[in-house]
């Protein structure tokens, strides 16, 4: 029998790095264990885990590299949200590289985005100019450190996910009463679509890839669970709650002036999706994400399981 090989999940208590953990305990192949990379090991959620912790910070090389001695793999991903800082991801990008080339590991997922100013310079006054250098910061960040990892020579696949379901509950965009006490979906995509999966999903998609090992190195690969419009999603969300659910587009520059935090990075970011459909849609093939995960699940698959915690207004 073949010794299972270590991975390094960073985030591992987290919505992405958590399904990756997830995803290798319930493989029946036990080709991988886990490593769980955290800032607190003894915490609550870092011990329900069941695996090996270990400490680390994305802000402390020195740790990342003694954190991945050994491992064959790591799946590397950031957390904008907690510091609204494109300059701190993209340092704990260079982090991560720096300290899985001194390692010597044979393969990393980081988990990325497009850099949207490869279709959108900045100062082009298509969208209005964020934190002086970015449309999309959240976006343009992780895809700009895509660049880190082709220069470090760390053996690297390039993970483009989509927008989490997981949202619905987690982030206020499940749909609300209106005035009439009917559910009204609120999303800034007009009648294009968006591609989504189930966060927990990305995880098993994850897995998938470091399975396939070199076929996926030096590779970008996105995945996603369905391509939706605002009414397809409405249309899921009526036969999950078992009442009409009505989509409602919000105009981008309506969206911007919601007022909580990174409400104009998310409308530039929805604006740069509905604007290039095409592209953003193309390069998360669901044939491709549902070869890495046969059990990829699907708009009303995740609903029939998290439809009940959804957070109605």
């Amino acid at each position: 029998m073949n010794t299972p090989k270590n991975i390094a999940v960073i985030g591992a208590t987290g919505a992405q790095g958590g399904g990756l953990v997830r995803a290798i305990q319930s493989d029946p192949s036990r080709a991988f264990k886990v490593r769980a990379i955290t800032r607190n090991p003894a915490s609550e959620q870092a011990r329900a885990l069941g695996v090996e912790t270990v400490q680390a910070n994305l802000d402390d090389v020195a740790s990342l590299r003694e954190a991945f001695d050994g491992v064959h793999g790591v799946f590397g991903v950031t957390a904008f949200w907690e510091h609204f800082s494109p300059e701190r991801e993209r340092a704990q990008a260079q982090a991560m590289a720096t300290a899985a080339a001194a390692a010597g590991v044979e393969h990393f997922i980081w988990s990325t985005l497009e850099d949207t100013r490869r279709w959108l310079p900045v100062g082009s006054g298509y969208m209005p100019t964020l934190m002086h250098k970015y449309n999309v910061p959240h976006m343009d960040a992780k895809g700009e450190a895509d660049e880190v990892f082709a220069a470090s020579g760390v053996p690297t696949t390039a993970l483009r996910t989509s927008f989490f379901w997981d949202n619905l509950i987690h982030f206020g965009m499940a749909p609300r009463r209106g005035a009439d006490g009917g559910l009204v979906f609120s999303l800034p995509m007009g009648t294009k679509k968006l591609p989504g999966i189930a966060a927990v999903d990305i995880g098993h998609c994850a897995l998938g890839v470091f399975k396939g090992g070199d076929a996926y190195i030096g590779k970008t690969v996105g995945i996603a669970g369905e391509h939706l419009t605002g009414d397809d999603m409405a249309a899921a969300l009526s036969r999950a709650l078992g009442e009409p659910v009505r989509y409602e587009s919000i105009p981008f520059e309506v969206y911007r002036g919601l007022g909580f935090p990174g409400a104009e990075d998310l409308a530039n970011m929805f604006q740069f999706k509905h604007d290039f459909e095409s592209d953003f849609c193309g390069s998360r093939p669901i044939a491709l994400s549902r070869q890495l995960h046969a059990g990829l699940q699907t708009f009303d698959q995740w609903l029939a399981r998290h439809g009940s915690a959804l957070p109605l207004g």
